[in-house]
């Protein structure tokens, strides 16, 4: 008993966190099911409770949901794959090749990220517009070229994190394997890209989150409905100012985490060492 009032202000504290952390949800999850479109702020529970919004999702030709699911997680687990192979690569290349402006070049690429690329925001819409004379594909409008500004974005702080991992790899692997004949290649794929998996996954996560929940650079590429990503599509239920509709927003916001929450459980087992590996180099 003097151990529970010892830390019973412990307990009273978790349980606080856990209804801030509860709360919010829980507004979404009631709203997602309150057929009057608005938010659900004076009860614990909907008062006319319904799948109105999630059929209007599904069954309105004027909202393209599945569209905006499909574009989302495209795009989004191409930026995840395509930046951690890359980052992967200049990782490796920054941490064990030797060059002439190693040091400079990884310090250039860490100053770069300081600052948002929202911030290049004019300079990007021209350069886009320039490519989409050229390559439609890749230019203004396309998931092609918003992926590639999102590439860029995420690059250089991904090299810098998996730099940190592979720092603390012992140099005698790759030695012995050159021993036995490896090419630096070889000494890549084999040893440190298995090595790197809990880290890999941590970066993969975070890059498909951080694309899957981007609205800016969405918005201003993205013009037409078709194209347009999960949150770009759903700011059009509430960014009226007369014409805020809270409940088919709620209710995509709900179904739009379902892939979110397997990817993070899918990967749980990799996220506690994940996080934590390369911030101390040994």
């Amino acid at each position: 008993m003097r151990e529970f009032r010892r830390n019973l202000w412990r307990h009273a504290y978790a349980w606080v966190l856990i209804v801030f952390t509860i709360f919010p949800i829980w507004i979404v999850f009631t709203s997602a099911f309150e057929t009057t479109g608005t938010l659900v702020t004076t009860s614990i529970f909907p008062t006319k409770a319904g799948w109105d919004n999630f059929t209007l999702l599904f069954h309105s030709s004027s909202i393209p949901f599945g569209a905006w699911i499909r574009n989302t997680i495209i795009i989004a687990s191409l930026n995840a794959i395509i930046s951690v192979l890359i980052g992967a690569a200049a990782a490796y290349a920054f941490s064990r090749l030797k060059f002439k402006g190693r040091r400079i070049g990884i310090q250039a690429l860490l100053l770069i990220q300081v600052f948002p690329t929202f911030l290049a925001l004019a300079a990007i819409y021209v350069i886009m517009g320039e490519v989409y004379k050229v390559f439609p594909a890749f230019g203004l409008g396309s998931l092609g070229g918003l992926l590639l500004v999102y590439l860029g974005g995420s690059m250089g702080i991904n090299a810098w994190l998996l730099k940190g991992f592979i720092d603390t790899i012992p140099a005698e692997l790759d030695e012995s394997a050159r021993v036995d004949g490896a090419s630096p290649m070889q000494v890549y794929w084999l040893i440190f890209f298995p090595l790197s998996a809990p880290v890999l996954a941590v970066v993969a996560l975070l890059s498909f989150i951080g694309t899957f929940n981007e609205f800016i650079m969405a918005s201003v590429f993205l013009t037409d409905p078709q194209s347009r990503t999960i949150a770009v599509g759903l700011q059009q239920f509430v960014g009226g100012q007369f014409n805020q509709n809270w409940g088919p927003f709620a209710a995509g916001s709900l179904l739009a985490s379902i892939p979110l929450v397997i990817l993070f459980l899918s990967l749980q087992k990799f996220i506690v060492g994940g996080l934590t590996a390369g911030s101390v180099k040994g």
